[in-house]
């Protein structure tokens, strides 16, 4: 079986809720967090997949179509690989956030999706995200959990930022 690491997008990767930008509606708004770029190419030297898994209620409220949604992911990857940064697969849910379907995170199956399609083992993989709903959704997988940020009991590990969680992971899983 496969190992992957679950990326959370905004807090994550990019910034959000800053004096820069409030939610990231269009590509030009896509700035990303200082060591993103070098803590996936960290992962993809030890991880077979590195995917993100993210809430995206914008959509389902109105802000954003879904074809911006999907312009706003490729050009992330197009973005992350020009720095030899893989992403595999970018899965979202579209959804307004209180309206109670099954892929809104804290609920796991974007994650358990992923897993399936790609014959991923959840118990070698993590789930790397900054709220409470992203840590849920891995310990529900059945993934190790990791916060960015600054406390979180529910998450096995916490680290600041990306590329400090990168390192510890790497060790973890190795």
């Amino acid at each position: 079986m496969n190992k992957a690491v679950f990326l959370d997008r905004d807090g994550v990767i990019n910034e959000v809720l800053t004096d820069r930008v409030k939610f990231v509606n269009r590509s030009d708004k896509m700035y990303f967090l200082p060591g993103v770029a070098e803590a996936i190419r960290l992962f993809n030297q030890t991880f077979d997949y590195v995917f993100v898994v993210t809430n995206q209620g914008g959509v389902g409220l109105g802000f954003m179509k879904e074809a911006q949604l999907q312009a706003i992911h490729s050009d992330m990857i197009t973005s992350l690989q020009k720095e030899g940064a893989l992403i595999q697969e970018v899965v979202y849910c579209p959804h307004k956030p209180k309206s109670g379907c099954a892929c809104r995170k804290p609920n796991s199956k974007l994650i358990e999706d992923l897993a399936r399609k790609y014959d991923v083992d959840v118990k070698s993989s993590y789930m790397v995200g900054d709220t409470d709903t992203d840590i849920i959704a891995g310990k529900k997988a059945g993934t190790k959990t990791v916060f960015i940020g600054k406390s979180d009991p529910l998450a096995d590990a916490v680290y600041p930022d990306l590329l400090q969680a990168a390192h510890w992971i790497v060790d973890d899983a190795t």
